[in-house]
């Protein structure tokens, strides 16, 4: 695939390495206004940089866009003389809708938006993704970019915003569940590294285990808890304590904060 990522930063560069690692690209262009940073990653075979984005555009079918958002509208004006049927459009910025795309580069392009989690830099990301109509026909193309970079799965576009909070603000939730982790085992006399490497790899078997299991989680949970036992000793005092209604509100909190940014 020939593929062009406007906008070079951390996400960017984390989609590349993606790219590059499962071997899916047969040309890359990553475009920076300073390209000083990323000038090393022509030591990769078939990598090109430029500051251009209309030369990354000539030369690439499916260009992913990873740039800020209040760059995105002149960006998009910039290149839409170039654009062709050959070209899929996939974004990666929060926020901005389809329809406002289209009002920049017409409803006649494939377009699809995309919303990664940062767990995209170790191939791990759960990703989101929608389309214009006639992008519906490129979302298996899509999938088949974002399955080589972790997990995808499509969703209708009224869903993305709920989407960012699950998904890309869910990676701060599950990073904070498991430091309370590593801390209960600091109290409880294991050293911070022991802890950490315990609660890491035990939150990685409990998401793994219902993956490849297709289990409910009660299911699991009923596995170890034994009657009087100290499993459901510990669950007990955890909800009495407000855990899961804690994380539900967190979660609407969340939701309602993004629906205020994306009306300002």
């Amino acid at each position: 695939m020939k593929i062009a990522i406007i906008g070079a930063g951390n996400l960017g560069l984390s989609i590349a390495k993606g790219l590059i690692t499962n071997n899916t690209i047969t040309s890359l262009y990553l475009t920076k206004r300073n390209t000083q940073s990323i000038e090393d990653w022509k030591e990769y075979g078939n990598v090109h940089i430029t500051s251009d984005n209309q030369e990354a555009v000539k030369n690439s079918d499916i260009l992913i866009f990873a740039v800020q958002p209040s760059h995105f509208e002149n960006i998009l004006s910039d290149i839409k003389g170039l654009l062709t049927e050959k070209h899929v459009l996939i974004s990666t910025i929060t926020g901005f809708k389809i329809e406002r795309m289209e009002k920049v580069i017409g409803n006649d392009n494939y377009i699809i938006r995309s919303m990664p989690n940062t767990a995209i830099s170790v191939g791990k990301s759960m990703t989101c993704l929608c389309s214009n109509e006639k992008g519906k026909s490129r979302l298996q193309l899509a999938e088949a970019i974002f399955n080589t970079l972790g997990t995808s799965i499509v969703i209708e576009e009224e869903h993305m915003q709920a989407a960012t909070v699950i998904c890309a603000s869910g990676i701060a939730f599950w990073m904070r569940l498991i430091r309370a982790t590593t801390q209960g085992g600091v109290q409880l006399g294991f050293d911070a590294h022991e802890a950490m490497k315990m609660s890491m790899q035990t939150a990685l078997g409990a998401a793994c285990l219902l993956i490849e299991t297709n289990s409910h989680p009660e299911q699991e949970i009923d596995k170890v808890t034994t009657p009087k036992g100290c499993t459901i000793e510990g669950l007990n005092e955890m909800e009495h304590q407000g855990l899961s209604s804690s994380l539900i509100k967190g979660i609407v909190a969340s939701f309602e904060k993004i629906n205020k940014i994306s009306k300002t």
